[in-house]
């Protein structure tokens, strides 16, 4: 199992905003998983990936004033990571009464119309983070019967396993992260869905003749910007595209990108300043 360097990050005053900001500037530089703690939070990085100069950077450079962190890093087994994470986080969630989401070491665990198990293992998607709940909720709010479906980042496949069990009919998951591929892999196993194709690679992995009725991209906002002509080239006219990972701030650089590709915004959706963009292909 990869090693990972875990990073422990003590944020005064310790606000959940200021830690949500932290955690989207290490995904640029490398981390993969965060988990709060009651004095900041937790963020895992690959070894391979790990670069203290630029956790230095984001540290001396932290966009809100007010707040000092400090931090402290360590190198812990893969193993160890998803121990903790089962142990001290990772608990059955309910969404809106409709999906449940739990794993497989959980007992006394709602009953909900979709019940889908997932074992994290480092890989970014249990449907805790706001992102994640912006999707399920776009996903759960359309008529996906019978549709196509691209989920793009998939990390744990939670996402495209919902969207399978919502009624689509062709579902294919990408992530550029071997990790994330595998843990979707074991998630799709578990939850009796193997008919999701599942990608290693980034957007150069979708096919000229793939086409898709709806598009589900939770990255962040410089993968969405850099991919999202390969979104579009991916869609015909009609076809849905549901955008998260980004801020409330960001959504007028990504809505004129998604502008110059035919796409046309139609609304969002924000939970403490984490958005949601839905555009439709003209």
């Amino acid at each position: 199992m990869n090693n990972y360097i875990k990073v422990t990050f003590a944020v005064t005053p310790a606000e959940e905003a200021a830690a949500d900001v932290l955690a989207a500037l290490l995904a640029d530089v490398g981390f993969e998983s965060f988990v709060p703690e009651e004095t900041g939070m937790a963020a895992y990085a690959p070894v391979a990936l790990y670069d203290a100069d630029a956790v230095a950077q984001v540290v001396e450079a932290f966009p809100l004033e007010g707040f000092s962190i400090t931090y402290a890093a360590e190198e812990i087994e893969g193993e160890d990571w998803n121990a903790e994470w089962e142990k001290n986080y990772f608990q059955p969630i309910v969404l809106d009464d409709r999906c449940v989401i739990h794993s497989t070491f959980h007992t006394d665990v709602p009953t909900a119309k979709y019940n889908i198990l997932i074992d994290p293992k480092m890989a970014f998607g249990t449907g805790y983070h706001q992102t994640t709940c912006h999707m399920l909720r776009a996903i759960l709010g359309e008529d996906m019967t019978g549709k196509s479906v691209l989920d793009m980042g998939c990390g744990t496949a939670l996402l495209a396993i919902l969207a399978r069990k919502h009624g689509a009919s062709d579902v294919v998951a990408i992530d550029i992260d071997e990790f994330a591929y595998e843990n979707a892999l074991e998630n799709i196993a578990l939850n009796d869905t193997p008919d999701i194709e599942v990608r290693l690679g980034g957007a150069e992995v979708l096919r000229s003749d793939d086409c898709f009725d709806y598009v589900i991209a939770n990255i962040n906002r410089n993968i969405l910007l850099a991919d999202m002509a390969k979104y579009a080239e991916c869609m015909h006219s009609g076809s849905i595209l549901f955008i998260s990972g980004f801020y409330t701030e960001d959504m007028p650089v990504l809505k004129e990108e998604a502008a110059k590709h035919g796409l046309q915004y139609e609304a969002y959706a924000e939970d403490s300043n984490w958005a949601m963009m839905r555009f439709v292909k003209e």
